[in-house]
């Protein structure tokens, strides 16, 4: 870590297989049981699955096919979004007894900044263990932490015990925890990205940090400097209560695989309104639509096209969407259709400094976590 660097008191709080978990929490008879939300046997995508399910490798963005040729007992549970938001503010309200600096990720994890805390204790790792405690009395849930200096620590221990755990990485500790670790369990670091650092020799953190920053950006483009300074543990991103939307979506899987034009524009016709009430409710517009395509073949594919103005009219969104629609032929049928809107009039212009950390040294701290 460098010696200059905001030190900070982060915890990262995720919930356990929520979805899931908050369907088998309803339902008693589900509990012990392999689940998968969203989706079913023949149609549609795994949106989460329960623990006892991910013993048969059954994932979340797996269709539902696959997941049950890996688990012939698994049970399919429609998913009940009002019930998780809900679930989630009650999980959040406890975050903020404890610190007002909370970002949500989702709403099913969240940073929260205890550097200075509302309770006055000084140990991040107490306040994660009261948080996960008083989520379980409370809700009735289970989840995990990790506790660190920055985000990016933070979210990588926070998988480190999983499930109801939680993973300390103090100060003086960072740079031997980042060195240790599997490639694949750094955040940012895709599957697609993984295999490729395979191929180049890069296993661990260690191997990574190895690397240039030349070679690194040679390798991986714009990421490639942000691999090199989150092995060496810096992170400086803060943690934003108010985090800004960037895009807004709604999409629909069929029952049936579509080959007919007029019936796509039906379902856009129900997809559009939705976006637009969606956009109503967050009291946002946007610029660029964007349609999502999702063939019977599982190929996927997105038209865009920006306007010269904020729009969440039903209306003008739908009509974007069908130039979109009809901007090329389709040879396939399709699965799944989606319309988002981005370029939001939230977005702010931001100034980024160019000045970048040069030095990094271990640290030792007297930073009680």
């Amino acid at each position: 870590m460098q010696d200059d660097l905001p030190i900070r008191k982060i915890i990262h709080v995720d919930m356990d297989a929520f979805y899931a978990s908050v369907e088998q929490m309803d339902n008693p008879e589900l509990k012990g049981k392999p689940i998968a939300v969203g989706g079913s046997e023949k149609r549609g995508v795994v949106s989460a699955a329960s623990y006892e399910a991910r013993k048969f490798g059954v994932r979340s963005a797996m269709s539902g096919l696959q997941a049950k040729r890996n688990c012939p007992d698994l049970i399919f549970v429609r998913p009940n979004f009002e019930r998780y938001h809900e679930i989630s503010k009650k999980i959040r309200k406890i975050f903020r007894d404890y610190t007002d600096l909370v970002e949500p990720l989702s709403l099913d994890e969240a940073y929260l900044d205890v550097t200075e805390n509302k309770k006055g204790n000084p140990s991040a790792s107490l306040i994660a263990k009261e948080i996960r405690e008083r989520i379980f009395k409370e809700v009735g849930l289970t989840a995990s932490a990790g506790i660190s200096v920055n985000k990016f620590v933070a979210k990588v221990a926070s998988d480190y015990n999983k499930p109801n755990g939680q993973k300390t990485v103090n100060p003086e500790e960072v740079l031997e925890f980042l060195e240790q670790l599997d490639i694949r369990k750094f955040y940012g670091v895709g599957k697609v990205t993984a295999e490729k650092m395979y191929q180049l020799g890069i296993f661990t953190g260690k191997d990574l940090k190895s690397k240039t920053l030349e070679y690194l950006d040679e390798n991986f483009g714009k990421s490639g400097r942000y691999y090199y300074y989150i092995v060496r543990g810096i992170h400086n991103s803060e943690v934003k209560p108010n985090r800004t939307r960037k895009s807004l979506a709604a999409e629909r899987t069929f029952n049936e695989n579509l080959s007919s034009e007029i019936f796509m524009l039906e379902k856009l016709d129900k997809i559009a309104k939705e976006v637009s009430r969606r956009l109503e409710k967050s009291k946002v517009a946007g610029k660029t639509v964007t349609l999502k395509i999702k063939y019977s073949d599982f190929t996927l594919q997105t038209r865009s096209k920006t306007l010269p103005y904020f729009v969440s009219d039903k209306s003008i969104i739908l009509e974007t969407a069908k130039d979109l629609l009809y901007q090329e032929k389709m040879n396939n049928s399709v699965r799944l259709l989606g319309i988002s809107m981005s370029n939001l009039n939230t977005e702010k212009t931001k100034v980024r400094l160019k000045t970048e950390p040069t030095k990094t040294v271990s640290v030792q701290l007297k930073f009680e976590f």
